[in-house]
């Protein structure tokens, strides 16, 4: 198939898929609203400032990190063509294009930076455009604050922040599973549930998950804090320097369709949408981490977990996690939202008592039953019908837009791409961390959603049983390979006369023999 005739079919399906929705682009008049908005918003997003903090720090040698122009024209040509401009207006393709002409240029400037531990002014301006987090938008707080920023100054945080990477110490903070190669959300949950399960496993046990909310917790970073934690980690003080001027002085205006807002100065929190935000707030949350050996603290981001495990009844470590947290939140400017904070108690015992509920500041944590954790349905009985319904039904929607899709006459090749990227995509989220343990039911009706697939597109598609299997044996063979990750050690291997063989794990229920671990260690030694 030539390119051009590929474009067309994509073109086509994009086409196909606005007359499936009726899309139109619709103008709405202009209100006072409107025009209000970014102001709003703008003042709504800077309401973390504190004017109390020191803005810079005493003058350090001079920084010793420098690039050469060969290391900036290969970021700029990494440059991805379709981001949007940031506020100076140059777009993407340009830098990509003339990448060997402009590296020189940006080199002495980006070392010129460095080497005095400022950042420009025009390389810290942010356009904030608010995404909102849910469909009917009722107060400020359901816009998301995405900052468009300046591309070249993206090329340069990335040089930045692998250099920083680099740096780190191997053993930092191994819980948390964001921003971190060979780290996802599969490797979070698996790591919750094997903690969860392990300990079930035990007589006179229960296990305490409390799901934490923090209110913007990117925009809440204390600078003059975070360069104080980076300097015990071993960063450059004069690196650290710069990262603080970095991350002050920002001028900041909202856009709302055409409307923009005033400029305010931020000095507080890490945008979202700059390159080195995650990396920083990673750092920043480093030392959030379980003081009691019953506990773990795991964290994707800013989605924090406690799991607390309990034996006898004695609660008084989780509780006590649950205070220290509390305190080091307050110590560290990160606002605890208790409202949309959660707790989870599962406990299997056939005799059950009643749970005295967590207080957070007085306020009672809700109890539930079932929570969206990292994308998946968790609920207080692990079992996964719950998740299976809602991903079936998200299916099942995306299903009527393929079949619309091949009445506009796409290839079966086309119509599997679609299917893969939008129906398999949600089928096989997360899977290896919870399809060991779905019952024949949840299977049956997952596998039906792909059957039907299989009759739209014409061609044979993977049963889901195999691609957890495949997933399974991949992400196995990916720990074992990887000594920092903190499930290396559930991979212990058997003398070196049964080479590729690893110990097995003792499981008494059948929720712990068929979760991923386990599951995944029998695979291993099959194949052997």
């Amino acid at each position: 198939m030539s390119h051009k005739t590929h474009k067309m079919q994509i073109l086509g399906m994009w086409q196909g898929l606005q007359s499936i929705t009726d899309y139109r682009k619709k103008p709405s008049p202009v209100t006072d609203q409107d025009v209000l908005l970014p102001g709003r918003l703008n003042n709504f997003f800077a309401r973390f400032e504190d004017n109390t903090v020191p803005l810079t720090r005493p003058a350090t040698k001079t920084c010793g990190l420098s690039f050469t122009a060969a290391e900036v024209s290969k970021t700029f040509k990494r440059v991805n063509p379709r981001k949007a401009a940031g506020p100076d207006g140059i777009p993407s393709r340009a830098l990509r294009a003339c990448a060997d002409q402009l590296a020189g240029v940006f080199t002495d400037i980006f070392n010129q930076s460095l080497y005095q531990s400022a950042v420009p002014t025009c390389f810290k301006r942010a356009t904030i455009v608010p995404v909102p987090k849910k469909a009917k938008v009722t107060e400020l707080n359901d816009y998301r604050p995405v900052a468009l920023t300046s591309v070249i100054m993206k090329c340069f945080e990335r040089l930045v922040k692998d250099h920083i990477t680099s740096t780190l110490p191997d053993t930092l903070d191994p819980l948390q599973f964001a921003y971190r190669p060979n780290r996802s959300t599969d490797d979070a949950i698996s790591t919750t549930l094997h903690t969860a399960l392990t300990h079930l496993d035990k007589r006179n046990t229960y296990v305490r998950m409390l799901f934490i909310d923090y209110s913007s917790a990117f925009n809440t970073i204390v600078p003059s804090k975070l360069v104080i934690k980076l300097e015990t980690l071993g960063l450059d003080p004069a690196l650290c320097n710069w990262v603080l001027d970095f991350l002050t002085g920002r001028p900041q205006v909202v856009r709302v369709g055409n409307n923009i807002s005033s400029p305010l100065i931020l000095n507080t929190g890490a945008p979202q949408g700059c390159v080195l935000s995650p990396l920083l707030y990673s750092l920043f949350t480093h030392d959030c981490v379980a003081t009691h050996a019953s506990n773990s603290i795991i964290k994707f981001a800013d989605d924090t977990t406690v799991v607390g495990l309990i034996t006898n009844n004695d609660e008084t470590a989780y509780r006590e996690e649950v205070r220290a947290l509390g305190v080091w939140c307050q110590e560290n400017n990160l606002t605890l939202n208790v409202n949309k904070t959660k707790e989870m108690i599962v406990d299997f015992r056939k005799q059950q008592r009643e749970h005295p509920p967590i207080h957070i500041d007085g306020t009672v944590v809700e109890r539930v039953a079932s929570f969206k954790f990292l994308g998946i349905h968790i609920t207080d009985k692990l079992n996964w019908s719950t998740h299976t319904d809602s991903i079936v039904k998200k299916a099942q929607q995306r299903l009527f837009n393929l079949r619309r899709l091949k009445k506009f006459g796409l290839s079966p090749k086309a119509l599997t791409n679609f299917y893969r990227c939008t129906i398999e995509s949600i089928l096989a989220g997360c899977i290896t961390a919870w399809y060991g343990n779905c019952t024949a039911l949840n299977r049956k009706a997952l596998q039906r959603v792909v059957r039907s697939a299989q009759r739209i597109t014409g061609g044979k598609l993977p049963a889901l049983q195999d691609t957890y299997t495949t997933r399974c044996h991949r992400k196995a063979i990916k720990i074992i390979k990887d000594i920092n990750h903190p499930s290396h050690c559930l991979f212990t291997p058997l003398s070196s006369r049964r080479r590729g063989q690893y110990r097995c794990i003792k499981a008494g229920t059948e929720r712990l023999k068929n979760s991923f671990y386990l599951k995944a260690i029998r695979l291993l030694n099959s194949h052997h």
